[in-house]
């Protein structure tokens, strides 16, 4: 059986990562998450992203299932990510709460990732979206 993952090279995993990300990034909301996007200056490199979800959002199952929703998300749209970017997607403390399913997470960071195409430069994998 083929697993289909978003590749390690395509994650954001270290702190001093997370941390540039959030010092020097562009923020972006959503009903839900806290998006950081940090242009890289490495030429040619494939966006990468990372996630937090904290105690404060729920309990383990709760937690691990909005990662899940998360990487699901960005493992279909990678092609759509800006290129040579760092993105933080930071769950906010009532997502946990909320009905959270595939859809929903899709209709809130698909027109995020539009807005952001507009201020990084060199994001032409989202030129064509409207």
């Amino acid at each position: 059986m083929r697993r289909y993952l978003l590749p390690r090279q395509l994650r954001i995993r270290r702190r001093v990562e997370f941390t540039a990300c959030y010092e020097r990034g562009r923020r972006y909301h959503t009903e839900h998450f806290l998006v950081f996007v940090l242009p890289r200056a490495c030429p040619g490199l494939r966006a990468r992203t990372g996630m937090a979800v904290s105690r404060k959002v729920g309990k383990a199952v709760v937690r691990n299932r909005v990662k899940r929703l998360l990487r699901e998300f960005y493992r279909l749209h990678r092609e759509e990510l800006p290129v040579e970017a760092d993105i933080v997607t930071v769950a906010k403390k009532h997502a946990g709460e909320a009905a959270l399913d595939y859809a929903r997470v899709a209709a809130e960071l698909l027109p995020l990732l539009r807005r952001m195409a507009r201020h990084l430069p060199g994001s032409s994998a989202l030129d064509g979206l409207p």
